[in-house]
Order: C-alpha cells, then structure tokens, then sequence
C-alpha cells in the first residue's frame, strides 16, 4: 500500500494518507504524495473538488518525529528546517489550489495534521474526530502556518486555548468557532463528503477559483482595497463564457451548464 492513494469519484479526487500504524504522520513520501495528488486534480477536468481524509483512526497526527529525530546535533536543526520547508510547499499548494479542498476528518488531527486542515476551504468531520495544536506538549513551536492560520480561523482567544493546553477537542466543539462546518456518524462521513462534492459540482468551476483567490486575497487587505479588488474581479468574470451562461440559464428557467472559462 502506497502512503497516499488516489481516487476519483465522480466529480472528486479523494487524497487519502495511508499510515495508519503512524496515526498517518506526514513523512516526506506524504507530502509528496499529497502534492502528486493535487497536480492531477488540477490536470482533470472532471474533477471539481478535492477531499483530504486519512485511513484508520487518525486523520493525520502531524509531522513523522521519528523521521525528524533521524538526525542528530546539528543535522538535526537542518532537517528540521528542511522537512518544514517541505511541509510548508505542499501546505501552501492546498491553500491556493483553484478548486474547493474538504478535509474529511475521520478521527485525530493533531498539529501537523491540523495545519493541514486550516489550509483547505470545508471541514466535515466524524463524532468520533478530535483536533487540537499539540506543538506545546512537546516544546515545539508550529511550522506550518498554525500561528498564523489557526488565529485567522477561529479567533485568537480559541487559539491560544489550543495553542497554550495542547488539548485535542471533539469536533462538536470547533463548530460554533467556525474550525468545522459539521458533525456526523463515522459511518457517514464520506458519503456526506460525497454529496457535498456533488453540490460544488453544479457550480462554475472558474467562479469557485475566483472566489477562493477573493477571499484569501481579501483576509491580507484592507477591506477598501478588498472591496476595489472584488470590483476589478468582478468585471473580469463578466467577460466570461459562465457568467453569461448563469444569467441565461436563470432568465430561461434551466439549471446552467458551467465550462470553467
């Protein structure tokens, strides 16, 4: 069994770690695998969203420390910043992925993991699933974005919680601060997932990309120059093939047929 397999279903590409003897920690071969998976999302056409899940009982438990640990004295440093070079590639690769990234949480995300997640656009996650920081039960400091992500996503009173106890929390609790979108049986997860890939699928490919680039954009600006930003977006999007085929389809009565140009 590969780290990372790669499946298309429908109008999904399903990017699922495969160590569940190492709670699927990311080892280098992960994160390639992770990226390899996402160069052929962007490649299908057909595939309208991604979705990041884990095999077994952990979503992704963070980085591989054993891997990490490899190395000693001073290689040990240098490893480090190597390996959170990489991690920090293939996360920056999720977050400005064109098409809508969902993390179906299927059990523990931890760190790493949970830096992954905050990465993507949707989480969906299992009653069963627990997510927390965890850097600081260590005496390690977040590498991949946690600091300044998680902040961003949930409010930097939630953070510093996760942040300063290291506690994993269900899922049900990281609803109301807006880190999950919604809880259901593990028994439900993926086809829940699937159907909210399904959802996505009617809607215009290049109009999801130009949102998603919107609100990240918009998250590092002003909200003036955000606003102008939008505008300027806006009247570029006017120009395309699914803008006038929305407003036709609406003034026709018919479910609108997208091309993504």
């Amino acid at each position: 069994m590969t780290e990372v397999s790669y499946e298309t279903r429908s109008s999904g590409a399903w990017i699922r770690i495969n160590r569940p003897e190492a709670m699927n920690a990311l080892s280098r071969e992960v994160l390639d695998g992770i990226m390899a998976g996402l160069e052929k999302a962007r490649e299908d056409e057909a595939v309208r969203a991604v979705v990041l899940t884990g095999t077994g009982k952990a979503f992704c438990a963070g980085a591989d420390l054993k891997e990490v640990l490899s190395f000693r004295g001073e290689e040990l440093v240098r490893g480090h910043r190597e390996f959170l070079a990489h991690a920090n590639t293939v996360f920056d690769a999720v977050e400005m992925f064109p098409k809508p990234v969902i993390s179906a949480v299927n059990g523990l995300a931890l760190a790493g993991g949970l830096e992954l997640i905050l990465c993507g656009d949707l989480v969906i996650a299992s009653e069963t699933a627990r997510l927390g920081d965890a850097h600081a039960n260590y005496g390690i400091l977040p590498g991949g974005g946690g600091s300044v992500r998680l902040p961003r996503t949930v409010g930097p009173t939630m953070a510093n919680y996760l942040f300063f106890t290291g506690e994993f929390l269900p899922a049900s609790r990281l609803v109301a601060c807006g880190l999950v979108n919604e809880v259901v049986p593990p028994d439900k997860l993926e086809t829940r997932v699937a159907e909210l890939v399904e959802v996505i699928a009617t809607k215009s490919p290049l109009g999801l990309a130009r949102l998603k680039q919107l609100v990240r954009d918009g998250l590092a600006q002003e909200v003036p120059t955000g606003v102008r930003l939008e505008l300027l977006t806006s009247e570029a999007h006017a120009h395309s093939h699914d803008f006038v085929e929305g407003l036709t389809a609406f003034s026709e009565g018919r479910s609108p047929k997208f091309l993504g140009r």
